[in-house]
């Protein structure tokens, strides 16, 4: 996202603002996760071949109209309205389907499957940038959507899930499980999770060209930071089944917001700062991606999972507050203090 959001404010959609342009990936993370409100009823009605199909389809889709768009609207319609939905239904099943088969293991088995996420953030941006070089934006990312079309191959060949469907309800939204308290605050405290800590996955790339770094090494930030959240998912992971997810979760989003107010907060221009908050950040965060479905499981039933999780991500927009709101924040960061415009 970081990649895709500075394209956009340097090159196709420099005459927006840089509000403008965060809430295009603010809707785009407001379908995905507004979206999955039913599809996780879906899924634990009716498996997971109804929704995979279409939703790879989707999603291949709007990266091949993100490479040909040129307005403003184009990009919310093609990009943020489809690539939501479509992330959505490929996105959830994909996480759910993993409560069905571990229990014991269940935090190390997610966080080995979120590391595929932490490659892949390595891998797209680098390549994106290099073939932006060689051919062109719009066919980097076309050849981005043709990588990500073999892999939706793959998801739709061998993802499979364990249980039976559970058709009693229909796929219906519940909203019962709100009235839990566990489930209510766990809820409460991924909402500021979310909030807080997906910030410097969209914007460190802009923040970094912003303070002058060079600018091959600004697309590749965000590459060291999820670099390092390959470890930041698995090593947690394998500690939080033996001494409790939830405690393990307090622990790494503790240093989390240590690293960002010590060290990004002050960073400024200096380059070795951003970088090492980088790599800190990065495998301390981890944790959110991984861990996060692992409390919501501990908390509910294998057949309830889907359509809680899904509930647990409704309730919790961290993500779109995030890149629609801090994209407006008239303030810049300094090495040494916090400049605001005088109102």
């Amino acid at each position: 996202m970081g990649v895709l959001e500075a394209w956009l404010a340097n090159d196709q959609l420099k005459d927006y603002s840089k509000a403008s342009i965060g809430w295009i990936f603010g809707v785009y993370s407001f379908f995905l996760y507004f979206g999955s409100v039913q599809v996780g009823p879906v899924f634990d009605a009716y498996g997971l071949r109804p929704l995979l199909a279409p939703g790879c389809i989707g999603l291949i889709g709007s990266l091949m109209v993100f490479s040909v768009a040129k307005e403003y609207y184009q990009f919310m319609l093609g990009f943020s309205v489809l690539g939501g939905i479509s992330s959505s239904m490929v996105f959830t099943p994909s996480v759910a389907c993993l409560a069905h088969w571990f229990h014991r293991r269940r935090a190390l088995a997610t966080g080995i499957a979120a590391t595929a996420g932490g490659f892949g953030g390595i891998i797209f941006p680098i390549l994106i940038w290099n073939l932006t070089e060689a051919v062109g934006f719009p066919w980097a990312i076309r050849i981005t959507g043709f990588i990500c079309a073999f892999f939706c191959i793959l998801c739709i060949l061998f993802l499979k899930t364990r249980l039976p469907p559970k058709k009693l309800g229909g796929g219906k939204i519940d909203i019962r499980a709100l009235r839990e308290a566990p489930f209510a605050l766990l809820t409460v405290a991924i909402f500021l999770i979310d909030f807080a800590l997906l910030i410097p996955l969209t914007y460190i790339t802009s923040y970094a060209q912003s303070h002058g770094m060079q600018e091959s090494l600004a697309y590749q930030v965000v590459s060291i930071l999820n670099a390092a959240s390959i470890l930041g998912r698995v090593v947690p992971g394998y500690f939080a089944d033996r001494y409790g997810r939830f405690n393990v979760m307090i622990v790494t989003t503790f240093v989390c917001t240590v690293f960002t107010l010590a060290l990004w907060l002050p960073a400024g221009s200096n380059t070795a700062a951003i970088v090492a908050y980088a790599v800190l950040f990065g495998f301390w965060s981890g944790s959110a991606i991984s861990l996060a479905p692992v409390c919501v499981a501990q908390i509910s039933t294998t057949e309830d999972f889907g359509k809680r999780i899904i509930l647990n991500s409704t309730l919790c927009p961290g993500r779109i507050l995030e890149d629609g709101v801090s994209s407006q924040s008239p303030c810049q960061l300094e090495p040494s203090k916090i400049e605001c415009p005088q109102s």
